[in-house]
């Protein structure tokens, strides 16, 4: 059978509204972008809000020993902003994570798969389908969660100090990408566990190197830029395809009927 566009959209509706119906799940994906928003909006404001402070060309020397008098609030800023970027990109992982755990293992749980399966809809528009439903919302989010960054940030410093090349190339390609493999993930493990809330946390853990990485940049041990983040981006395209291929594999119809019905 070949593939249906329309097919796979109906999937995409069927989840879409059924995740309109979880008021616990949608709080939950509000919740992370407002934090990554207004965190890094405070610490600009409180950096500039004393620029000749002391103390800040202290912080800055701890990054670099040629910063001198009211050059270290600039560098402090730009730093953070660099930096934390690295933060940000746990929301295009995680929110599909929570989106596709829902979707994938809720349907073992609410038995509502085997409608699915008699119906004419082949794997790979399920597969499609489902994971619209999470990356949609996810990079909605993104670009949202960014708008208001660049706002209360510029707001903060009282200059125009976002949107940067390195932020909107970060959003419109590399986050998209970070949210491909968070899908990926989830679809992966909701596949081999029944249980939606195990599914989440077990996917969940993947934000963990991200994390790792967030705190060596802050810590000094790790320098980011541009090119930093793209070897990054090379890294998650590689396990994007891997993923792909074994998502692909365990949204085989005959699997589905056999292992979920």
């Amino acid at each position: 059978m070949s593939f249906s566009w329309p097919r796979a959209r109906a999937v995409f509706w069927k989840d879409f509204l059924d995740l309109r119906k979880n008021p616990g799940l949608l709080a939950s994906m509000g919740a992370l972008p407002l934090m990554l928003v207004f965190v890094p909006a405070g610490v600009v404001w409180a950096y500039t809000r004393q620029p000749d402070d002391p103390n800040l060309q202290v912080i800055a020397r701890y990054y670099d020993a040629t910063v001198r008098g009211e050059a270290a609030m600039r560098f402090l800023v730009d730093k953070v902003l660099v930096d934390w970027f690295a933060v940000f990109l746990i929301m295009p992982v995680f929110v599909p994570i929570l989106v596709s755990s829902f979707a994938i293992a809720g349907e073992k749980e609410r038995r509502t798969l085997e409608p699915l399966l008699a119906s004419p809809v082949t794997g790979l528009e399920l597969l499609v389908g489902k994971s619209l439903a999470s990356l949609v919302p996810a990079l909605t989010i993104c670009v949202i969660a960014f708008g208001l960054l660049c706002l209360t940030v510029n707001l903060a410093a009282g200059a125009a100090v976002l949107p940067t090349t390195m932020w909107t190339f970060g959003v419109f390609v590399i986050a998209p990408l970070f949210a491909f493999f968070g899908n990926g993930v989830a679809v992966v493990i909701s596949g081999r566990v029944g249980d939606s809330r195990l599914a989440q946390q077990l996917a969940g853990m993947t934000v963990l190197p991200l994390v790792g990485l967030a705190a060596g940049q802050f810590g000094g041990f790790l320098k980011a830029g541009f090119g930093y983040y793209l070897v990054i981006t090379a890294f998650v395209l590689v396990l994007d395809v891997a993923l792909l291929i074994a998502a692909t594999k365990l949204f085989d119809r005959e699997r589905l009927m056999t292992k979920w019905g």
